[in-house]
């Protein structure tokens, strides 16, 4: 017991009285036998008892204070997850919306009469991402909604043609954690269709089957883009997913022949 209060003085402490509780009552008891009833031969036999009673003590504290540490790990562990996900969201919203604000400078330099139309959008984009974008969950079709809205965007931003097809789920009441899907979406946008001069394209599809969402992108993209057509974004994505569904979740990159192909299944709530 001295040694333990030495590992762990501050726990030893808390415990001291009735620790030294315990062992008053004991040696008062063994003294009782010994002395007052005075039965030598009654006291060897307990021997066993005495010794088992002597230590047990140490066992159930030794037990305590391990499982007061499991538990401090576990807290530190979540508090240090929590905070990787604050720093992650707080890297994905200002990237977006520096791209985002970059297309709108491009409108307004032209004077194109779809510049009221992207200030609208993006400011129920910013109220979506500031508002729901905390939240731990939200429904499916808002996220879907969320998409719908980006993809617009860049829609009204492009000269060229480019198609985009977006498949969705019409039955979408499960929910998810804000802001997962838009990061493929951009990434599709930002390392395929900006470098394409023509023939661009990105499909989406997403459903959801027995509480899975299966989100899948595709995207073609020049050459040169090869090496960074995964790109930060989707590093960040995979971080995001490690720490909101461990072992929940599986994500599939494919690229072959200039095209893109990303898959995702999460297990929804």
């Amino acid at each position: 017991m001295y040694f333990f209060s030495i590992i762990a003085p501050s726990y030893f402490k808390q415990y001291a009285l009735i620790i030294i509780g315990f062992y008053i009552l004991a040696f008062g008891y063994f003294y009782y036998i010994r002395v007052y009833i005075d039965d030598i031969s009654r006291y060897f036999e307990q021997e066993k008892e005495i010794k088992i009673i002597l230590v047990t003590p140490f066992f159930v504290m030794l037990l305590m204070w391990s499982y007061q540490q499991w538990k401090w790990f576990k807290t530190i562990k979540s508090e240090k997850s929590k905070a990787e996900l604050s720093l992650l969201k707080s890297q994905i919203n200002p990237h977006f919306f520096f791209n985002t604000l970059n297309n709108l400078y491009g409108l307004v330099i032209e004077k194109s009469d779809d510049a009221p139309n992207v200030v609208l959008k993006l400011s129920d984009m910013m109220r979506y991402t500031i508002y729901m974008g905390k939240e731990d969950l939200v429904p499916l079709k808002d996220e879907i909604e969320y998409l719908k809205n980006y993809i617009e965007l860049h829609k009204i931003r492009y000269q060229k043609k480019v198609e985009i097809i977006f498949n969705h789920s019409q039955d979408a009441g499960c929910q998810i954690a804000p802001l997962l899907f838009i990061i493929p979406l951009e990434n599709a946008f930002k390392h395929g269709v900006e470098g394409l001069t023509e023939n661009a394209f990105i499909h989406i599809n997403m459903n959801v089957d027995r509480g899975i969402i299966h989100f899948v992108i595709e995207n073609n993209f020049e050459e040169p883009e090869a090496n960074k057509t995964i790109g930060i974004g989707i590093d960040n994505l995979k971080q995001r997913l490690m720490l909101l569904y461990p072992n929940k979740h599986k994500i599939q990159i494919e690229i072959k022949d200039d095209i893109f192909k990303l898959t995702l299944k999460i297990e929804a709530v």
